[in-house]
């Protein structure tokens, strides 16, 4: 409904002998990452060495990000994102010409994840 009424009011706000054609349609549609049974135990593993390693507490948030993770989810299968670098889109300029990573955040993401693995596999 809310795609249907804004390709209408984008439609509607281009008169119709002003020499402009106008076309929306959908490109490609995904579902966003759910959390599902089980991603709690993925969160928690994360959260100690991520203490330890960098000094912060880890929180669960969502982000507006495209990623192949969604189809683990929508096979059922538990799943979080955990990235090394800075914590926003903005601050790494996420999918821009210049995305960038400190390579000390790198190293620190690859601890983080390994032990939060090794908790996991115990």
């Amino acid at each position: 409904q809310v795609e249907e009424q804004l390709i209408e009011l984008i439609e509607a706000l281009v008169p119709e002998d002003c020499g402009v054609e106008v076309e929306c349609r959908r490109i490609m549609i995904a579902e966003p990452l759910r959390e599902l049974p089980g991603a709690k135990k993925l969160v928690e593993a994360l959260k100690w060495p991520a203490k330890e390693v960098l000094g912060i507490e880890l929180k669960s948030t969502g982000a507006p990000l495209y990623t192949d993770a969604r189809h683990y989810a929508e096979a059922g299968i538990p799943t979080v994102l955990y990235g090394a670098g800075p914590r926003s889109i903005l601050e790494a300029n996420a999918h821009g010409a210049d995305e960038h990573l400190q390579l000390s955040d790198l190293k620190a993401a690859t601890i983080i994840v390994a032990d939060a693995l090794k908790t996991l596999l115990r």
